[in-house]
C-alpha cells in the first residue's frame, strides 16, 4: 500500500475529536486540582489532631495517677 492510500483507512482525527480530548484533559487537570486540595485539608486536620491528642497526653501525664495507688494497695497485700 501507498502512503496515500493509507489515508483512506484511517481518517485524520475530526475537529469533535480534538475538542473532546482537550475537554479531557482539562478534566483530569481540576480533578487532580480537586485531590490535592482535599490531601491538604486531610493533612491539616491531621497535623491539628496529633497536636492537640500530644498535648492532651501531656496534662495527663502531669495528672495524678489515683487508680495507680488502688492497683498498688491491691499487689501489696
Amino acid at each position: 500500500m501507498l502512503p496515500h492510500e493509507l489515508q483512506n483507512i484511517v481518517p485524520e482525527p475530526t475537529q469533535s475529536a480534538e475538542i473532546f480530548q482537550r475537554h479531557q484533559i482539562v478534566r483530569e487537570f481540576y480533578d487532580e486540582i480537586k485531590h490535592r486540595q482535599e490531601l491538604e485539608r486531610y493533612c491539616q486536620w491531621y497535623y491539628a489532631t496529633a497536636k492537640q491528642h500530644q498535648q492532651e497526653l501531656q496534662k495527663m501525664q502531669g495528672d495524678l495517677n489515683i487508680l495507680g495507688w488502688f492497683t498498688r494497695r491491691r499487689r501489696n497485700n
